[in-house]
């Protein structure tokens, strides 16, 4: 076969010939410009799972405890005589940043989830305009 594109060497093959190979056959509309309109691509969404939603605030909240876990012990080795000069500063600073570094993971949850549903009724909203 002479005009398939496997048989035609590099140095013979005009540009229009090598256009009206690639392109498929004549459609009325732009691939693009279907794809948008057509309702299957917006609603067939997958939405993410909670743990790829929530992987931040629970990351935060396990660094968190950690902290205040090691600041609790930290702190009673204090109380309990032990090794005074290191725990009398390390026990309050690993308590204070562990319950901060916990709370701001804590808030996050409800933050991310209004955010979820805030984008949900964009999609929403948008998939009803078009």
């Amino acid at each position: 076969m002479p005009g398939s594109p496997e048989n035609i060497p590099l140095g013979e093959c005009t540009l229009s010939q090598s256009r009206d190979q690639l392109t498929p056959p004549s459609r009325t509309e732009s691939t693009v410009f279907s794809l948008s309109r057509t309702e299957s691509v917006w609603t067939t969404e997958n939405s993410p799972k909670k743990s790829e939603v929530f992987w931040f605030p629970i990351h935060l909240m396990s660094t968190g405890g950690s902290f205040l876990a090691c600041g609790i012990i930290i702190s009673g080795l204090y109380f309990a005589g032990h090794c005074r000069k290191v725990t009398n500063i390390l026990g309050p600073a690993l308590l204070s940043i562990g319950l901060m570094v916990f709370v701001v993971g804590v808030v996050l949850i409800p933050i991310t989830k209004e955010n979820r549903k805030r984008s949900k009724m964009k999609k929403n909203l948008k998939s009803t305009l078009n």
